[in-house]
């Protein structure tokens, strides 16, 4: 259910495109990855880029930071499980576009409201 949510909202976001990549589910803005969402069939996390809410994403009972390297550059893996508000999630989702975003799209972003 919060993944199928997250999926969509993330796609409602300019220049948002789903992928498959490795068997999973992730969304891209201009080619760069803003979330994770998991194995397409069986989605248990959730990964984002979170430069600000990075100590409080770990916090999370389950969280991690996220492997291959990619915790190092501020992605915190996140259990879908976790006793959270779906507001946290989808501020999150947004924290993590805007980390990867363009300019111009932040800027489409923003005049839409």
């Amino acid at each position: 259910m919060v993944a199928s949510k997250l999926r969509e909202l993330a796609l409602g976001y300019p220049g948002a495109t789903e992928e498959f990549p490795w068997g999973e589910r992730v969304v891209k803005v201009d080619g760069k990855i803003f979330v994770f969402l998991g194995d397409a069939s069986t989605a248990k996390n959730v990964a984002l880029k979170l430069p600000a809410s990075h100590a409080a994403a770990l916090a999370v009972k389950g969280a991690e930071p996220t492997g291959y390297g990619l915790g190092k550059a501020g992605w915190v893996t996140i259990p879908l499980a976790a006793k959270l508000p779906f507001a946290v999630f989808a501020e999150w989702l947004d924290e993590s576009y805007r980390a990867v975003a363009k300019k111009r799209r932040l800027k489409e972003l923003d005049a839409a409201g």
